[in-house]
């Protein structure tokens, strides 16, 4: 680890800007940026790499959401982050059990697939439009209220 360190400390702090931007302005996780230049510039391992992008990933997230919470165009629909949020977590015990008991050669040859199959649905996936119609629902009274009752064939 310290023969990274020996590295200029301003190339961190500039691949941390990299992984910034790219976070905040494509909403995409800094792991795509910092996992290859971790393992393939700076020689750290897959399970390393991944490890730091998570712990990255925090306090980066949080002042990114805030800046997109702040501005008026945009909804932040609570009910649906929450429920990704309660997924996410669970995923995340799930994924860190996996990525520990994989080999690192592996974990790095997934990465890539991912990296690839993500790439080539964004390319070939026609635009939508920008409002979506499925985390509107979620706020939507008679939704609200079949939940509260128990649903439809309710009962109460």
């Amino acid at each position: 680890m310290v023969a990274q360190l020996s590295n200029p400390w301003w190339a961190f702090v500039v691949l941390g800007i990299c992984a910034g931007v790219v976070s905040g302005a494509l909403g995409i996780g800094s792991g795509i940026i910092l996992v290859p230049a971790l393992v393939l510039l700076y020689d750290f391992g897959q399970k390393s790499a991944q490890g730091m992008a998570l712990a990255v990933m925090v306090p980066m997230a949080l002042l990114g959401a805030l800046r997109y919470w702040r501005n008026p165009e945009i909804d932040m629909n609570t009910a649906v982050i929450g429920l990704v949020v309660c997924g996410a977590l669970v995923g995340t015990l799930a994924g860190t059990e996996l990525a520990a008991r994989l080999p690192s050669h592996v974990l790095r040859r997934i990465f890539a697939i991912v990296l690839l199959i993500v790439a080539v649905r964004m390319f070939v996936t026609p635009s939508r439009p920008e409002q979506s119609s499925i985390g509107d629902g979620l706020n939507d009274p008679k939704v609200t209220s079949l939940a509260e009752s128990g649903g439809p064939d309710s009962d109460r």
